[in-house]
């Protein structure tokens, strides 16, 4: 049986991730903060009450504060629960008193009820300034922003823009991204449906 085949597009993914990957890393604790905060006042500024955030895995923003900041202003915290690959994620409901399970790859979720969010936060490796986002290589939030059409912020470092992040036909544009900095509007390419 012959290997798969690598294209070239996977393999511009795939160095950009083990790139920026290590970029974050860098990433100050003030940093987190700053972006959390950031994050916070745009989530808020937002009619949506069940918010979709993530429970982090080793070197990714912690969003543990933001949770709890969330909650405590009255919105619903939803985490996702990695499924199985080429499904899009579902979404269970936290609470500060939720008891997390252990999920695939290494994720974690509540064992809360499943719940359809308003807006969901999506972490990423790299972002360019048309919205477009490098994350992990499964295309779980591809899918689940496809199936849901719900508004969906990015968030991640400043220094984790680029030019232009390679993209296939199933990538999805956010229209907001969130760093440390501030608030980036993302100009996504309006995208039309062909008969």
């Amino acid at each position: 049986m012959a290997a798969p085949q690598i294209s070239d597009l996977d393999l511009l993914k795939k160095d950009l991730r083990l790139k920026m990957a290590r970029l974050r890393q860098a990433a100050s604790p003030d940093d987190e903060t700053a972006l959390r905060k950031f994050l916070l006042k745009e989530i808020l500024a937002r009619p949506a009450h069940r918010i979709a955030a993530v429970w982090p895995l080793a070197g990714e923003v912690d969003l543990r504060p933001l949770c709890h900041a969330l909650s405590a202003s009255g919105r619903q915290v939803l985490l996702p629960e990695t499924t199985p690959k080429g499904s899009p994620l579902i979404f269970r409901r936290w609470a500060p008193a939720s008891i997390m399970t252990a999920g695939r790859f290494g994720t974690s979720h509540p064992k809360g009820e499943i719940d359809i969010p308003d807006l969901v936060l999506v972490p990423f490796l790299a972002f360019d300034a048309s919205g477009y986002r490098l994350g992990y290589g499964g295309g779980y939030y591809d899918r689940t922003l496809a199936m849901l059409d719900v508004p969906a912020i990015g968030f991640g470092f400043a220094g984790q823009q680029v030019d232009r992040v390679p993209r296939g036909p199933y990538d999805v544009p956010i229209p907001a991204i969130v760093t440390e900095r501030g608030i980036i509007r993302t100009d996504p390419p309006k995208i039309t449906m062909k008969d």
